[in-house]
């Protein structure tokens, strides 16, 4: 029995809540997973996992095991990156997940830099606005906008983004142009809601070094980025969205910013990965790759103007 390569698949038994699910994101017939699982657990002489019908969770004995497997698996995959030549062209698949717009924006044209650069990585891309578990999706790093809300994981700032307020030139032609906050209460806003952090986001501005909140009218609520900004560009109220997002339709007219000298806070964005993961040699030169990426001029001119 390989033992380490034991200890790979009860890992991910572990994360993924189950025998085919782990099989198939390590390539791995199922029967395999079963028999190693058996001959590791007949090594140990310990039962490891409890099996119902509907789930797999590991045992007391397992919930300790999992902990040392993670542990000395990190410290196996740094021998092996300082001692091999994956130090110099690291390799596997690389699991990351992105914003949609911020994705399809700045990320994704930017990438075939770093395909170049470590060709032999093979880059397997989500993009969503959804929380994601890094561990039972098999994830190695996000990228997510705002303060992180996952304090179980690792959180490295790659920068920060300029946030506008801004409508459509129909909507701004029918209710006005706003100019001060106190001309607000005559405005509709358009909210964005998370469902999975039961938090609602509707206009914020920094006036004297502090945030304040103010509650407008909703014309609509919407879970998505995308849709956002189109019920924006429909006339349906203001928001507020980081500057790159509606950079072309400033440029364009379609959008105009508002109530310019009462800028929102500047919106963070961060890498996050599960603490076990800092080790990995491609996560942590994806990482570094962001950090250079986002602290180049040219886009910080894009995110902020």
């Amino acid at each position: 029995m390989d033992r380490f390569n034991a200890m790979r698949v009860f890992a991910r038994i572990v994360e993924l809540g189950g025998f085919a699910r782990a099989a198939e994101s390590l390539h791995m017939p199922r029967a395999s997973v079963t028999i190693l699982i058996k001959q590791l657990e007949a090594h140990l002489g310990v039962q490891l996992l409890q099996r119902t019908t509907r789930q797999v969770s590991p045992t007391l004995d397992g919930q300790a095991y999992y902990r040392r497997c993670v542990s000395l698996l990190a410290d196996l995959d740094d021998v092996e990156a300082v001692f091999s030549s994956a130090s110099i062209a690291p390799t596997g698949v690389l699991r990351i997940d992105i914003p949609v717009g911020f994705g399809r924006m700045i990320v994704i044209p930017a990438l075939p830099e770093f395909s170049a650069r470590y060709p032999l990585i093979e880059l397997e891309i989500g993009m969503s606005d959804r929380p994601v578990d890094l561990i039972r999706e098999g994830v190695d790093c996000v990228l997510r906008a705002g303060p992180p809300h996952d304090d179980s994981l690792v959180a490295r700032p790659l920068t920060s983004m300029t946030q506008v307020t801004c409508a459509s030139r129909g909507y701004l032609d029918q209710y006005g142009i706003p100019k001060t906050l106190a001309d607000l209460p005559q405005h509709k806003v358009i909210e964005y809601f998370s469902a999975s952090f039961n938090k609602r986001y509707g206009l914020e501005f920094m006036i004297d070094g502090q945030i304040k909140d103010f509650n407008l009218p909703k014309a609509m609520s919407i879970n998505s980025a995308d849709g956002y900004l189109a019920a924006c560009e429909a006339g349906y109220g203001l928001v507020q969205t980081p500057y790159y997002h509606i950079a072309e339709q400033l440029r364009s007219g379609a959008l105009l910013e508002v109530l310019e000298t009462y800028r929102p806070p500047a919106m963070a964005l961060h890498a996050l990965y599960p603490p076990h993961r800092q080790m990995s040699r491609r996560v942590r030169v994806f990482i570094d790759w962001l950090v250079e990426l986002c602290a180049r001029e040219a886009l910080q001119e894009k995110l902020n103007g």
